[in-house]
Order: structure tokens, then sequence, then C-alpha cells
């Protein structure tokens, strides 16, 4: 379907113009074609879905719709006019004139987008005292009502915190709140929701909405996740290999798809693991109480991994769940408790371990653009945990470099990829590949799938739990997504602020009746329907836990 519709009754005039639009990216010393020929019309008020798995081109022509084009690549064809500006034509200054006051964006990286030598507040006014729109105490004042509405903790003071003070989900709504700080006509939301939890997904989701309508703020919203979608989108662009699938109305789309392509992603994530446990314990977290400072964030947290199984740990941000993980690496030692690797305690601090006891425990981090050094290759960032646990050198490592791009589905070509190369999908693999490479008996994965769109995620999955059946491999497993629990893991542990509320097989976990905080868990997994947000919003209201984590339905400050 032609992305040239006609002008919806409910939005105003056309506010972007793509036509023809042709990308062409650097690597393997030439240039080669990322978007062909793209189309594309936004009306003002408008949403538009961009979807498509890892390296379809969907940020690439989000970016070109500011006129930007990232470092290795060059916009060399095609027309893009934003309310009558010809973006391809107009010289730098003009555009920069643009971005941050009439364009904004939402990077899907938070933690590597935010400058971390200035607080949230300097950051969040930057753009609107640089173009002049506010003074700063106005400017100060409105980004304090814009943290609360973005459901923030504390917003009066929230911005008086540096980026690495605040959790991935709390940093991520502040970008957004930054970004709507101008008002500005078009918001590019690149994946915005790929780091948050369910239960923050759904506010931030609620409070975006509210910023769209309230302004008849223009959108172009990417995302791999088909529910969240459902959720933001009046209209969906379907996008493969650069080009364009199919396009139509949200409801149309779900309803009936008429690609091949677009049908295979509304089928995928059908993985069902069942449950299984062992008394045989590869791992025990055991009375751990742990501090960041003087505050406890960890509160007696007993958790027990059979060996060659599962576990999953769920729960909101700032739960507790990557403090348990850097517990058990040694990054953060526990004040009370310890933890035992077959039967034996680990030295509290990661400096005390032996180079045996930190090849068998590794971890995968959440945010793959702030886990790899920028200016090193794929090659390198591979080979060095080869190098530095088996000593291999020179075409060892070279071959097991190969062989490991080639289990995360890479052909060898990206080895001399620099991680500014990759898609963000594509990071995490390699994140995922670095890990394997010490060969280890413990994988802490920390959100590895939550920035990959579901075919890959599909395929991961599948790839770590015949990684697991092949080498007896065991998993922490720290998710916000439900599917992804029900695909992979053998026991759940759910968790919230820092405290274990209830562990054990994951069919015992999920099945009702449920406890509060687990049923808050499970009604907030978006559904790939129209109007599900609006119902998970009425359903959440009432209740001590639900009270405290949904404070939605704020109106969002005016532009004074």
């Amino acid at each position: 379907m032609s992305s040239d519709t006609p002008e919806h009754p409910q939005h105003g005039e056309v506010l972007l113009t793509m036509r023809g639009v042709v990308i062409d990216g650097f690597a393997d010393e030439r240039w080669h074609e990322i978007i062909r020929g793209v189309d594309l019309t936004l009306h003002k008020g408008e949403v538009l879905g961009l979807i498509g798995e890892s390296g379809a081109g969907k940020s690439t022509l989000g970016l070109a719709a500011m006129g930007f084009a990232r470092p290795g690549c060059r916009i060399s064809g095609g027309e893009i006019v934003f309310d009558g500006i010809d973006l391809v034509a107009a010289s730098e200054r003009r555009k920069q004139r643009l971005r941050g006051s009439r364009i904004a964006y939402v990077a899907q990286s938070a933690a590597a987008a935010f400058n971390p030598a200035h607080t949230l507040l300097e950051q969040t006014v930057e753009a609107t005292l640089r173009h002049g729109l506010r003074g700063r105490a106005e400017a100060e004042a409105d980004a304090r009502a814009l943290y609360a509405a973005m459901d923030l903790p504390d917003p009066e003071h929230i911005g008086d915190r540096f980026p690495h003070q605040v959790s991935g989900g709390q940093l991520q709504r502040a970008m957004t709140a930054m970004a709507m700080a101008a008002r500005p006509d078009l918001i590019i939301f690149d994946e915005p929701t790929t780091a948050l939890d369910v239960t923050t997904q759904v506010n931030v989701l609620a409070a975006m909405r509210r910023a769209i309508e309230q302004f008849d703020t223009a959108a172009i919203y990417i995302t791999h996740d088909l529910a969240v979608v459902a959720q933001m989108a009046d209209r969906i662009k379907v996008l493969r290999y650069g080009e364009e699938v199919e396009e139509a109305p949200t409801e149309e789309m779900l309803r009936a798809p008429k690609h091949p392509y677009t049908r295979s992603l509304w089928a995928v994530r059908s993985l069902q693991k069942p449950g299984q446990t062992s008394s045989d314990l590869v791992l025990e977290i055991d009375g751990v109480t742990a501090a960041y400072g003087t505050v406890d964030v960890l509160h007696d947290v007993s958790i027990g991994l059979p060996r060659g199984k599962t576990v999953a740990l769920v729960g909101e941000s700032g739960s507790g769940k990557s403090t348990a993980a850097r517990v058990v690496t040694g990054l953060l030692p526990p004040r009370r408790g310890e933890v035992r690797f077959d039967g034996t305690a680990l030295p509290a601090d990661l400096k005390g371990r032996t180079k045996e006891q930190k090849r068998r425990i590794q971890m995968i981090y959440q945010m793959a653009d702030t886990a790899m050094n920028p200016r090193q290759t794929v090659r390198e960032i591979i080979g060095r945990p080869i190098a530095f646990y088996h000593g291999l050198r020179g075409r060892e490592v070279e071959r097991r470099v190969e062989r490991l791009l080639e289990q995360i589905e890479l052909d060898g070509s990206f080895a001399d990829r620099l991680p500014g190369e990759l898609s963000g999908g594509q990071k995490q693999r390699i994140c995922i590949a670095r890990a394997l490479a010490a060969e280890p008996e413990v994988i802490i994965c920390d959100e590895v799938t939550s920035a990959l769109d579901q075919i890959v995620q599909e395929g991961i999955l599948k790839l770590l739990m015949r990684l697991q059946e092949d080498h007896g491999l065991s998993y922490i497993f720290i998710t916000h997504d439900i599917a992804t629990v029900e695909a992979i893991a053998d026991e759940v542990v759910v968790m919230l602020e820092g405290r274990v509320v209830e562990q054990g097989l994951k069919e015992e976990i999920f099945a009702p009746p449920h406890p509060e905080y687990t049923e808050l868990l499970l009604s907030s997994v978006p559904e790939m329907e129209a109007g599900w947000l609006e119902r998970a919003i009425a359903r959440r209201q009432g209740g001590a836990v639900a009270d405290r984590l949904a404070e939605g339905g704020r109106d969002l400050p005016s532009p004074g």
C-alpha cells in the first residue's frame, strides 16, 4: 500500500513528505543502499508506526525525517520536505534551528544519549534555552512539570541527579520529557520503551499519548514491539531490507495484514518452554542485603539457580533485579549474606576472585551501546575474552571469533566493523558472543533481548536454549518481557523494592490466583489489539500497589 494516503479527517494538513528517499551506507569499502526509494507522508497530529526486523532501516528513515544521516551514511536521493522546508537542500545551520525546537528525537538508548557530566535538568532545558524559547527559570519549572507528567519520582528534585544516579527506565522517561520541552511539531520516537518494565511502560505510553493529543504533535514511532505500536499509531508502515512492505491503518493492519512477511511478524513469539527444576544448585544467593551508599536496595534476598536451568528475575524498574546481578558478579559486595558457586562461597568483591572464578560467571548487559568500546572492532571485542581466559593468539582467536559470529547469525564480514556501524540488534548479539567467548557455566542475561525485534528475539532465545542443552549452561535471565519468560524460563522470581515477592516454577507463578503485584505485572503486558492501553489503565485503578506504581492521568503543562 502506498504511503501517499488521503488526508485523514481526524488529522491536520500534511507536515512531512518523503518521496523516493534513498540512503546509502558505507561498508566493506563501498557505498550500498540501506533505504531504497521509500515514500512517507505524515499529517499534523498523526502517529505513524514504523516496524520491521533489525536492520530494516527504521531508525535510519526516522533520522532522515530530521534531515540527518548518521556517520557512515548519506542521503543520496529523493526529497524530504518538513512544513514546506526542503531538508535535503537546506543548510546545516537551518536544520540545526529545527532540531530540538520543531523536531525532536527520543533515542533508543537514553544511557548513551545523555552526557554523564551534566545533571538531567541541565540537559532537559538545554535546547529550550539554546533556541530562546524560554528563560531559565521558566524552562526549569516547565521541566519539573514534565518530569511529573512522565511519572518520575520526586519530580521537583530528580533533575538535580546525574544520569548514572537514576534507573534505565527513569532515564528514558527523562529523555522523553526533554524532547517534549520545546513542544515540537514532530517527535521521532526510536524504541522509547525498549528498556522499560511493563508496569512503567503502561504509564509512559499513556503519557506519550496525552502529550501527542494535547499538543496535536505528529510522531513517527519506531519499534519492534507490535503490541506497543498498536496502542500508539494511527497507521503502520512495515519495512524490510530498506524497502516498504506494506502500509495500512492500524486496526486494518492488525486485523488482516496482506504481505506474507507482515503475517510472519504477527506469528512470532510462540515459544513455550515447560518449566523444570532441580535440587542441584550451581549458584546460590543466600540472605543478601546490599546497598548503594547508605541506602539498602536489596533486603535479605535468597535465590537458587539449578544447574542447566534458567531462572527469570522479573519486576518493575528499580526492583533490584540488576542489583542482584551485580552482587553475583562481584561488582557490588553485599553488606550481609553471600554468593556460593558449586557450594563454595565466592569472594564478595570481584577483585578478590580468581580468573577461573570470573570466567565461570559472565554477564550480558542491558545497554549494548554503553557496553562496548566504540573504537574497537567486533573482532577485538569478541577476541579479547578469548585471549584473556584461554590464552589463545593469532589464527586460533580468529577461528573462534568466526565460529561465535556464526552462532549469533552474523557473517564474517562483521568482524571488522565498529559498533557505530551496527544496528541495535546486531550490537546486542555481539555482546552475547563476547560472553560466550569465555565459555562460562553461568550467564547473567540483563534484558538481552529487549532491543531486538520479535524475529531476532526468537532466534536468540532458540540459540540460548540450544547452548544450554548442548553445554549445560545455567542462566539468570533478567527481563520485563513476560513472553520471553514463557519462552525460556524454568523458574521465576518476582521482585519488588529489593525484596523477593514470590518464586517457584514458571507454571506455578503464572497460574491464578496471583498476589497483587504479580497480577499487576501480568496485566501490564501489552496485547496486540487496539484499545488495550485504555483498558490496562482502567484495570489498574485501585489497589495499594497499583496506586503507587500507576499515577497516570495528569495533564502535561501548557507551553506557557
